[in-house]
């Protein structure tokens, strides 16, 4: 039998949708130590996913797409992470049960090889490389020749995208706080890329500068303020503008009281509706997490935790 622990993450921003310079996609995320998932699997005569996981077909489909007929597997889901919330489950949990089948086979695959195979990470390269070390990380997107289109991953089939840098994420808080809603998905997520993109060069720059000339360093030389303007100032512009303007009023509420109540930055997870905000003293996070609870529970209902970074990746353990 394996045990698979794999992070969930956030996504901060994707940084051309515009294209002219031949590349599209890019991302920024932050791999998170919790919610997490967690399943334990052992070889079986049928592919099966119990303990009712929202996730168990992607899970299905994942091993399959690795066993190929070459056996089955059991899938016991332990622990799993709020899909269509913004911190990337379907990646997650497919790269889980390709691990699963991959290991308990005797099989030679890398994780980018597995997630291929799953049909993961057409769009955003910070899941698979979040599963495979965590850490900040920033990937380079596809090139356009290639991919042709605007597309979330869930209708692209290029493989993940290659990733510029990677940086363990500092020891600091970060407050999530959960909607009790679903982000866009599927159909609705693909009809707001068709509408939005392509995103105007100016701004796909301003995101560009932003990342590489302020969150980029801030990382690495662990300066909060500076990464909190960042992540303040992506909520303002390029796509991610577009994705939080078509949220409930509660997205921009939450981001606005975490901020107001100390939050060195605030911002939305991919298509949300997760908020995220960061902070470096556990008695100022305590009170964020305190006043989100208060906007979430005013209105439609949520759940707020605090968290941190995950900087090692997916655990796999033989039990």
């Amino acid at each position: 039998m394996i045990r698979i622990t794999s992070p969930s993450r956030l996504h901060l921003g994707l940084i051309d949708l515009n294209a002219e310079f031949g590349r599209v996609d890019g991302g920024a995320g932050i791999t998170l130590d919790y919610p997490c998932i967690r399943i334990v699997a052992e070889k079986s005569d049928t592919l099966e996913v119990h303990d009712g996981s929202h996730l168990k077909n992607k899970m299905k489909q994942a091993a399959d797409s690795v066993l190929k007929g070459r056996g089955g597997i059991c899938i016991h889901v332990e622990e799993d992470v709020l899909s269509h919330v913004g911190l990337g489950s379907g990646t997650q949990a497919a790269l889980c049960a390709a691990m699963a089948a991959c290991r308990l086979y005797g099989l030679e695959y890398t994780v980018r090889e597995l997630a291929e195979m799953a049909g993961r990470g057409g769009t955003s390269g910070i899941g698979v490389a979040g599963f495979e070390h965590g850490g900040f990380i920033v990937d380079a997107g596809h090139r356009f020749s290639r991919k042709k289109s605007f597309s979330p991953s869930a209708a692209s089939r290029e493989p993940p995208a290659p990733v510029i840098f990677r940086h363990d994420f500092p020891d600091w808080d970060i407050i999530l706080a959960i909607p009790r809603i679903k982000g866009a998905h599927d159909k609705e997520e693909m009809n707001i890329f068709s509408r939005e993109c392509p995103i105007p060069l100016a701004e796909v720059q301003a995101v560009s500068h932003t990342i590489l000339m302020q969150m980029i360093p801030a990382i690495m030389e662990k300066d909060i303020e500076a990464f909190g303007r960042a992540v303040n100032h992506l909520q303002t512009t390029g796509f991610k503008k577009r994705e939080i303007a078509i949220q409930s009023p509660v997205v921009s509420e939450l981001m606005e009281t975490m901020i107001e109540h100390g939050a060195e930055g605030a911002g939305m997870s991919s298509f949300g509706p997760a908020v995220y905000a960061i902070s470096d003293r556990r008695t100022n996070s305590e009170r964020i997490a305190k006043k989100a609870g208060q906007v979430l529970n005013e209105g439609i209902g949520g759940d707020v935790m605090i968290t941190r970074g995950n900087n090692s990746g997916a655990v796999i353990e033989e039990i």
